[in-house]
This record gives structure tokens, sequence and C-alpha cells, in this order.
């Protein structure tokens, strides 16, 4: 016979004590710890379908026979980018935003795509009822035979739905309303999270259904719940932007079957998410011209070069230590790049207050954008605007050189196809490609160079 215990389990990180605590030992905040009931002595998993898993045994890998994964491929060509390709049959695939994003209006799109190309999709809600899914669905224009929608949260129900009606894509939004009834903690708890979780992987992988879950996100941004949700997914696509802005990010943070690094941009309308397909115009048209303190970057978002522009504003400081505020970029890049200035260029900016921001909202924390940033402040502190067809990309070191950055050519051909007439680089990324005829690339060896030749006016 199975015995009830109680235990004591943190709702941020999953950390268990059999008392209550303040303070999370694990992940050292307050007041996160709730009382939970535990099963104890032999207890037996229930599994809700009827898929038993095959013995297994070890295999030389030079035995192993490669073959490419099989992917359904969207109509959103920038959810497919994220995803590497497309969605994998039987993934597990978690999607994190902020409440009011657009997390459900995209997956309802995506699901709407499918059923359109044949292919019976389930949608479960089990936040809203079937009316208000109706609601939005026809706000959406979403009109298909094959989307099943269903509002529920039992998870013994769910899976009996999907195994009845065996579709070829599965949204469940949100993971924190399914509960399993042999768990007593309620709906949302580490428990429940966890275990739900883990049966519908053991679902998608029996029966080859890719399962998309949304999860609820912590004010700090962080998916809610155990970490161990984003270990056993396969993976993590956060949703984001600003509620005030139209604009959406779609960024994979962990991707079993593709890169991490990809990025898809979306704009939200009153019909639902419209892809962006070339956001580098998008980031530059409300751009100032002739304004010091402004200078455009090609930054590599995975495979893709974006242009964005990064403006600078440095003023005298009326306080004792000088303020240095950053958005979008890494707040400590900030100060090393200005110390650099200061030492290598003779800039005084100690008695400087100095702000930086990433125009349209996009967070950047590569390298290659060094040399911008340091332009940016330079033009600010001179008051001497720089071209407003010139680009800087480059890696600066704390001696004042600028190192190579890879994907050089990729770079220059997106500023190019936007008009851009110069480019500044590092010098020794000239060696082993030719540039577009239409365009300057200019090489530089220090940043005392690049401001020489980057601000004249």
């Amino acid at each position: 016979m199975a015995k009830l215990k109680t235990k004591f389990v943190c709702q941020d990180c999953g950390y268990e004590s059999a008392k209550w605590l303040g303070k999370c030992p694990g992940c050292h905040n307050w007041n996160t710890f709730v009382e939970e009931i535990e099963m104890t002595g032999k207890q037996s998993r229930h599994t809700f379908s009827g898929v038993t898993t095959a013995g297994s045994k070890p295999q030389k890998i030079t035995e192993i026979v490669s073959q490419k994964e099989p992917r359904i491929t969207t109509k959103s060509k920038e959810l497919n980018r994220v995803l590497g390709g497309g969605i994998v049959a039987g993934s597990l695939v978690l999607i994190g935003g902020d409440p009011g994003i657009g997390k459900s209006t995209l997956l309802l799109q995506v699901s709407s795509q499918l059923a359109e190309k044949e292919l019976p999709v389930l949608y479960i809600s089990g936040e809203e009822s079937i009316r208000q899914t109706k609601l939005r669905a026809d706000r959406l224009g979403v009109k298909s035979d094959l989307l099943y929608i269903l509002s529920e949260t039992n998870l013994l129900a769910i899976a009996n739905h999907i195994e009845q009606l065996k579709p070829s894509f599965v949204v469940i939004d949100s993971i924190q309303t399914i509960y399993r009834e042999e768990i007593a903690s309620a709906p949302g708890s580490v428990s429940q999270v966890r275990e739900c979780t883990s049966e519908l992987m053991r679902i998608a992988k029996t029966s080859g259904v890719p399962i998309f879950i949304v999860g609820h996100v912590t004010k700090d941004g962080a998916i809610a719940g155990p970490r161990l949700l984003e270990h056993m997914v396969d993976a993590v696509l956060y949703f984001e932007g600003e509620r005030h802005h139209t604009y959406r990010i779609l960024r994979g943070v962990k991707n079993r079957f593709g890169s991490t690094n990809e990025m898809g941009i979306f704009e939200m309308k009153e019909e639902g998410l419209r892809e962006v397909m070339n956001p580098s115009e998008i980031f530059l048209e409300e751009r100032s011209q002739g304004a010091a303190g402004s200078t455009v970057v090609a930054s590599m978002e995975g495979t893709r070069p974006v242009l964005v522009e990064i403006q600078a504003l440095i003023s005298p400081t009326s306080f004792g230590n000088p303020r240095r505020m950053a958005t979008g970029v890494d707040h400590n890049r900030v100060p090393l790049l200005m110390a650099v200035l200061e030492k290598r260029v003779g800039l005084m900016l100690q008695n400087q207050d100095a702000y930086i921001k990433v125009a349209g909202g996009v967070k950047l924390d590569e390298p290659a954008i060094d040399l911008a940033i340091a332009v940016s402040i330079a033009s600010s502190f001179r008051d001497i605007p720089t071209r407003p067809d010139d680009i800087f990309i480059g890696e600066v070191g704390l001696t004042g050189e600028i190192r190579r950055v890879s994907r050089i050519e990729q770079r220059v051909q997106e500023a190019a196809k936007l008009g851009f007439s110069r480019v500044f680089c590092p010098e020794n990324n000239l060696d082993g490609w030719t540039p577009p005829a239409d365009i300057q690339v200019v090489g530089v060896k220090s940043i005392q160079d690049a401001l020489n030749i980057g601000l004249v006016r």
C-alpha cells in the first residue's frame, strides 16, 4: 500500500524539503515553498495509451543508420527558420512569453495553416472555453474542418482524445493548467508540471505526434515551474516584445533539431501576426538623418544578418558617480568601451553620463557590435554625426585594436542590398573574398583609425 507523505517544494526551482523554509537553498528566492502530498511505497505509473516501449540494446555507432528527421513545414517561414526547417514529428516544443504577447494567437494561426494542408489538428485550451477560442478564431479568419478545439485540463481525458482522434499536430495551452488525478497537488505545482510534461513527452515519442505546449513566465521572464521542464522538452522558444509595440520576436534558446541562434520577427496586426521578411528595413525606417550618436551595425542572428541602429547619448553628469545605462546590449560592455576610448583615444568620459540603446527593442550580444557602440559614444561626445550610409562592424580589444568577426560577407551583402555605400570592418577580414561592386569596404586596425575616417565634418 502506498503511504501519504507531505513535503515542501520550491515552486521556482523544484527544491524539496521535509519542512517549510523561508528562503530556498537552491534558487535563494523567498516564500516559494508550497506543501505537497507525496505517495510513498510501491506505486505504478499509469500509462494512458496502449503503446508499449520495445526493449532496446546497445548498438555500435558505426552500425546506426543516420536519416533526416521528417519535418512538417508551415506557411510561416519565420517559425520554420527558428525550428530549424519545420516541425519535427514526435517533438515536444515549449513556448514561453509574457501574458498577452501573442502565444495563443501564433499557435492558433499555425494550427489553421496545418489544417489547411489536410492535416488534423487538436487545439487543447485549459484556460479558455471553446466559445472564447472560437471568438479568437473568427478574428483571425481561421476556418477549417480539420481543426478540432477541446477545453480540458485532465491529462487522462486529453490522452484518450489524442489516441482516438490521432491528430498530426497538438497544442496544449497551457501546461500550468493540466493535472493528473493521482497527484494530490494543485495544477501548476512542480509535481503536476513535471509529471504531466513527462507523460506528454511519452505520448509524443510513442505516437510520433508533435506537441506544442505553452508555459507561463515569472516576473523575471523565465518560464514558471521547475527548471527540469526546459530540460525535458526538445525545444524551448521564447516569444518576446513589448506589449505596447507591434513587433514580436520568436527566439530559440534550446533546439535539439536545429540552431539556437535563429530569430523570427512578427508584427501584431488586428487580424493576427504577420511575418516580417526584411527586419532591417523595419529597424531603420525611423532613423534620424544627421543626428550625432547614431550608428548602424550589421549583427548576425543565427544565419540571418540584421541591420540595427545603435544610439548613444553622452551628457555631463550632475552626480558624483556618472551613470552608465544600456538597453538591448550588455550593460557591462558600455563602461569597458568607454574605458578604451579614454585610454586609447583620449576622450574625457569619466565625468559624463552615458545612455546606450538599440532601436527597435532588439537584444544584441555578439562582439561584432563593439565598434558601432564605441563610434556612437564618440559621435555623441564630440557632437559630430556619422555619414547616414556608413555601417560599423568589429570587435574592440582592450588595447584599442579592431578584431576579426565572423560571416563578414553576409553582413556586407545585406548592407549593400539596403543601399549603404561604406562599411567599416576589421582589416583582417578583407582577405579571401570580394565585396560587392557598389559598396566601399574600409578596413581599420584600431578604434582611432575608425574615428579618424568616420567622424569627419
